[in-house]
């Protein structure tokens, strides 16, 4: 027997997801460790290995692929615990960190602080250095200077030291030679270079991007050779892939060498999965979300293909590398709720996490979270958490809200838990309509794919908040991110600047750019044994109006890249534009100007297959549990429903709700607005009452 395995590293918990060669797989779920996230991968893999009848040892070798996704470098960073950094930067910009881009991210609030710097400013130390815009050198490089800034970084035990000095994008001779000194005085360290790292226009945006992949670099090279290790001591022959930001995968040495693409890969497995659901009931678009125990990610798909953005932020600081366009917010089942100094009812973003935990979890916690109020309003059945293995304490979740919430409020507990349930609905439904709005859509044109332990509890209220009138929930939606990850291809981004109008680009030198950067991307996927048959390429330009702040990345195939025919480049910009900022310039003759050139270089992987399932028909008597009183929303009472067990309900089946289904690890709600019918992958499909004939005849003709 053959195995592929998913796992997610979570802040409360970690998700696996263990494929078989037959397409069948298996779900596990351990609590996660965050003082080292290994300890919980290597629990869940022990215990996949017990339940297979083999030998840890064993186990592993029929272990053909691991892909992992993690938080270490994430966490880093919210934490402000990665490693000591140094930063060398030409004279007279040490402080573009803090200056960022010269704009008050909150410009009427004269208490606002600025996000802390990774690098701390007597760290940051100047050059003597200085290219003009085309790389020509205005002031040479002064080595001594270099040397001198490493005898402090020595001095002050620097683990890791980041270089980028102005305009190195369109000259790299500088960097390249204070690279060399770093790496002749202090070859221990991490090394981050700039035009490496980051070739591109936009000074801040690349600094802080550098900084990043230093202050990170130690931490995930630490934890991914203790991971190895820890794989080596059991025999394991296989290959072990690392989730990357953009939403493919790369090999762990890629990872090591350009860190800061981890930095969000924790939830880029999900638009995969979510993709993947919904096209099989013929959907190429969808809105995916996915709440765990710590936060609530929400993503956009459109024509088959994850929104991304270089404009991304952790923490408040910028990371310029392609990454999946994500939503986070602090909202999942382990969420706090808490009053604040207004008296209003505030749901996180502070978390229990795994340990203590909801007070329901009864180990030590007090303070109530949105699973105490999931239990108290019963979504959740305190003898099936886990499957059973996790028994929750009720009477606690009761004394935890009444304490904090209901008597500081006036309410009844009921009515505390039921404010708390609305409150952090209302938080998701922003984030979903962030992530559309934002990027131009309405999010009523979408399903929404809903994922995570917590997710299917909550996303009825979430829809209609929103005017969704339909809901996906797959079968895997507990591991969700775990399950786009064996689904994922391996995936490299490479970018060069080149800032010319259109209607005066040179077609030579454009296809050149594109030429190195394919010759780099095919590179990097034969050294991760990837042949030439299953490498795919394709182009994004960052395209603007002159003179214009803000650029809009349009992407091509690479033969439509190849023509370099300028005015189809700009006839797809206009519309692009236009939807995202309500309006084109076409009609007015704007002329339109290239910034910058991003090649995407795609290595097609196995992936696990999707089994489908027989016709059983409409009847779900077959998985019917029983009933309890559950709380419904929008009539502010509870009710007698009727309780599924999700894993035997199989395609064709059809709920009408109010319901609840169950599976070990999750459980849906179905408000009374919504029916359910099962499609062939055993996805659940909530839909609002009057979509009946429609919905049905899309799954089950």
């Amino acid at each position: 027997m053959s195995y592929k395995i998913g796992i997610d590293v979570g802040g409360t918990f970690t998700d696996f997801l263990l494929t078989r060669g037959d397409g069948s797989s298996q779900i596990y779920k351990v609590l996660s460790t965050p003082k080292d996230p290994a300890i919980a991968t290597i629990s869940g893999i022990e215990e996949m290995a017990r339940e297979q009848g083999l030998s840890t040892e064993a186990f592993l070798k029929e272990v053909s692929t691991i892909v992992h996704g993690t938080t270490v470098t994430t966490n880093a960073t919210l934490t402000y615990n990665g490693a000591r950094t140094g930063l060398l930067t030409t004279e007279g910009v040490r402080d573009a960190l803090e200056m960022r881009r010269g704009i008050r991210e909150e410009q009427y609030n004269n208490r606002f602080q600025n996000a802390q710097p990774v690098v701390p400013r007597y760290l940051r130390l100047p050059v003597r250095e200085r290219l003009d815009y085309r790389g020509a050198v205005v002031t040479p490089l002064d080595e001594g200077s270099v040397s001198a800034a490493l005898e402090t970084f020595k001095a002050e035990g620097v683990e890791a030291i980041a270089i980028c000095f102005m305009n190195s994008f369109a000259n790299a001779d500088h960097e390249k030679r204070a690279a060399r000194l770093v790496r002749e005085a202090m070859p221990e360290v991490f090394l981050s270079v700039s035009s490496e790292i980051n070739p591109a226009i936009r000074f801040y945006d690349r600094v802080s991007t550098t900084a990043l992949n230093a202050y990170v670099g130690p931490v995930l090279e630490r934890y991914l050779r203790s991971l190895m290790r820890k794989l080596d001591g059991f025999a394991f022959q296989g290959i072990l892939l690392i989730m990357a930001s953009n939403g493919g995968v790369i090999a762990p040495e890629s990872a090591m060498e350009r860190p800061a693409v981890t930095l969000l890969s924790g939830p880029a497995g999900g638009p995969v999965a979510g993709l993947a659901f919904s096209q099989g009931q013929g959907y190429q678009d969808c809105i995916t979300c996915d709440m765990g125990g710590t936060s609530f990610d929400v993503a956009l798909v459109k024509d088959g293909q994850p929104l991304t953005t270089t404009e991304g932020c952790i923490n408040r600081l910028r990371i310029s590398l392609p990454m999946l366009d994500v939503v986070t917010i602090g909202a999942g089942g382990g969420s706090i709720g808490w009053i604040d100094e207004g008296g209003l009812l505030r749901m996180g973003p502070q978390s229990a996490g795994a340990d203590p935990g909801p007070a329901c979890y009864g180990k030590g916690g007090t303070r109530p979270a949105c699973t105490d109020a999931d239990l108290v309003l019963g979504y959740l059945d305190p003898e099936f958490f886990a499957g059973g293995r996790m028994k929750l304490d009720v009477e606690a979740a009761r004394q935890a809200i009444k304490e904090n919430i209901g008597v500081p409020l006036g309410l009844e507990t009921y009515e505390a838990a039921a404010g708390m349930y609305d409150v952090i609905n209302v938080s998701m439904a922003a984030a979903v309509r962030e992530i559309a709005v934002n990027n131009g859509y309405d999010p009523r044109d979408f399903p929404l794919v809903t994922a995570g332990g917590a997710g299917p509890n909550h996303a009825c209220m979430i829809a209609l908040e929103l005017g969704i009138p339909v809901i996906l929930v797959p079968r895997e939606s507990s591991i969700f991110c775990a399950a786009g990850m064996l689904r994922s291809d391996l995936k490299h981004d490479l970018v060069c600047t080149y800032p010319t109008r259109l209607d005066q680009m040179d077609a030579g030198t454009f296809r050149q750019l594109c030429e190195d950067m394919r010759h780099q991307g095919e590179a990097l996927l034969r050294a991760e044994g990837i042949g030439e048959d299953r490498v795919s390429l394709s182009l994004t330009l960052d395209l603007r109006y002159v003179r214009q702040y803000h650029e809009v990345g349009v992407s091509f195939t690479w033969e439509e890249a190849m023509a370099c025919d300028a005015a189809r480049f700009a006839a797809r910009f206009h519309p692009q534009h236009d939807a995202l900022y309500g309006y084109s310039l076409e009609d007015k003759g704007t002329p339109v100007e290239l910034l910058n050139l991003r090649l995407t270089a795609t290595g097609e992987t196995d992936k696990p297959s999707l089994s489908p399932q027989e016709f059983a028909g409409a009847d779900p008597a077959a998985a019917r549990k029983g009933a309890r009183s559950v709380y419904l929303p929008n009539e502010r009472t509870f009710a007698d429903v009727v309780v599924y067990d999700g894993m035997q309900l199989s395609y064709g089946n059809r709920l009408q709700g109010p319901a609840i289904i169950e599976q070990v690890n999750t459980t849906t709600f179905v408000s009374p607005e919504f029916d359910v019918v099962v499609d062939r992958l055993g996805t659940y499909t909530l839909y609002l009452k009057e979509m009946e004939r429609e919905i049905l005849g899309r799954i089950l003709s």
